[in-house]
């Protein structure tokens, strides 16, 4: 399988968790290899094009054992998982000790098998890249120590929290500049040339066992954020930034991948102009997330060329679940907005079904929850009817809605449209509030005079017809209650 759709939807996966599950289930060990088909079907419902199979690499007996006696994450253990065991505790998979798969899910065979099940359905696999920093157990901390950041004994002296000990040399812990360094890894040096040319060697190798790779933390690579970090520790600033080298190196070998990063501080269009095809959306995410119809619109008014390599999410491995911080009525508004927007589309596994504990990425386990059964057809709905009417086609407009004198209800509507090339037309209006919001809608179609038109909603099935001159003059009037929405496709009366 090679291109990628322009605007892919993935599916993310705990791989650890989700094959711990299915394993109880069929009462022995399940790896990669084993997976019964029903539950890759599971994960790849119609409207999905990528899965991210999330922590399939060799994770640190040293970084599981920091975890085992940190009380901080011993504590978070507890409360997401109460009859939480030691082998429960398996590391975190942002500790990579190489990037193998590990044997637990099937190694490198498990691996490939997985792919060719993906590939069987028309899914593309995305895998992990940890960039910014290696578990104490890596080889290259014993056998090139000049790929990290080193320091002095005196170093570890002072802020014995923030460096480690490793073969004669002092080398730094990972951290980025705002918060305190993460114990169980080890920092590299982004402004080593060698460094880049191991991570190319590391992304192509990869590669080659997937269709796309997301990077963890990618701003922390960029010369500016690896300098306020690190300045002074390192060698001099290299003219080059990070990700531009170590891209091109990759797309020489590997031109079709695709590249997603994880960022934040508002980075993202540095990271795409430095080569990324897609990166993380947190804005749109604290924007949804607080309810807040205005700064969304606000967002949505930057250029398609940025928000079409855009990443939305409602929540990830990292993020807690939304079924635990919205109402099910604003998570689905917040869903249509995810499932309608230009760009790429990141759904998480049991989302769908409302599972509201939120598991740290070191264990295994997850604690039973009973499932939302209306909620998962809900949303596997939302996905087949915007895949299956081709909603996201052609170009995208953010649209404007105005209210009257006595009604300022429309502040809390949020429209655009799609227009496909053959001409289909689609219009989602939400009601972003839990309050009535009623508005007109301009539309950006210049033809809606003369004619009569039919409004069809693709969730509900219900038809309204509508005259052109008075859409053309005043705009489309919709009245709607608290968190609903429209999704519309618009043609001619009686279509």
């Amino acid at each position: 399988m090679t291109g990628w759709p322009a605007r892919p939807v993935i599916y993310e996966v705990n791989t650890a968790i989700w094959l711990a599950d299915l394993s109880r289930a069929a009462g022995r060990p399940v790896t990669l290899a084993e997976v019964p088909g029903s539950a890759w079907d599971q994960v790849t419902p119609p409207g999905v094009d990528a899965v991210w199979l999330m922590g399939v690499w060799q994770r640190s007996p040293v970084g599981r054992q920091l975890a085992t006696v940190n009380e901080g994450l011993q504590a978070s253990f507890r409360e997401a998982l109460p009859d939480v065991r030691p082998d429960d505790v398996i590391g975190s998979p942002y500790c990579v000790r190489r990037y193998v798969v590990d044997d637990t899910f099937g190694g490198p065979e498990g691996l490939g098998a997985a792919r060719a099940a993906l590939a069987e359905r028309g899914v593309r696999l995305l895998l992990d890249y940890v960039p910014n920093h290696v578990a104490p157990d890596h080889p290259w901390v014993m056998s090139q120590p000049e790929l990290f950041v080193n320091g002095a004994e005196s170093d570890l002296q002072a802020e014995p929290a923030a460096w480690i000990r490793a073969d004669g040399h002092v080398l730094a812990h990972g951290r980025d500049p705002y918060f305190p360094p993460w114990p169980d890894v080890v920092q590299l040096d982004a402004f080593s040339a060698d460094l880049r040319a191991h991570t190319i060697e590391t992304l192509a190798a990869i590669a080659g066992q997937c269709d796309g790779i997301r990077c963890d933390m990618a701003m922390l690579m960029t010369n500016q954020v690896f300098a306020k970090t690190w300045g002074g520790r390192t060698g001099p600033e290299p003219q080059e930034e990070f990700w531009p080298a170590v891209i091109a190196g990759l797309r020489d070998q590997h031109p079709q991948t695709v590249l997603i990063a994880e960022a934040y501080w508002d980075m993202e269009w540095t990271l795409q102009q430095q080569g990324f095809d897609f990166c993380y959306d947190k804005r749109l995410y604290d924007r949804l997330m607080g309810e807040d119809a205005a700064g969304v619109r606000a967002h949505l008014t930057a250029g398609l060329d940025y928000q079409a390599r855009l990443l939305r999410f409602l929540e990830n491995h990292d993020e807690p679940r939304v079924a635990a911080e919205l109402p099910v009525a604003a998570e689905q508004a917040a869903a249509v907005a995810i499932a309608t927007l230009p760009g790429a589309t990141m759904w998480h596994e049991g989302q769908f079904e409302g599972r509201r504990v939120h598991p740290p990425v070191f264990l295994s386990r997850r604690p039973d929850e009973e499932p939302d059964l209306n909620l998962a057809e809900w949303y596997r709905q939302l996905l087949v009817t915007v895949d299956g009417n081709q909603v996201r086609a052609g170009s995208w407009q953010l649209l404007e809605a105005t209210g009257w004198p006595d009604n300022d209800s429309c502040r809390n509507l949020l429209a655009w449209s799609w227009t496909a090339d053959g001409g289909e037309r689609h219009l989602i209006v939400i009601n972003f509030s839990g309050e009535p919001a009623a508005g007109r809608i301009q539309l950006a179609w210049p033809d809606m005079a003369g004619r009569d038109w039919r409004l069809r909603d693709l969730l509900s099935n219900e038809a309204f017809d509508r005259a052109g001159d008075e859409i053309a003059a005043a705009g489309l009037f919709v009245d709607l209650p608290p968190w609903e929405s429209y999704l519309l496709t618009v043609g001619g009366q009686g279509g």
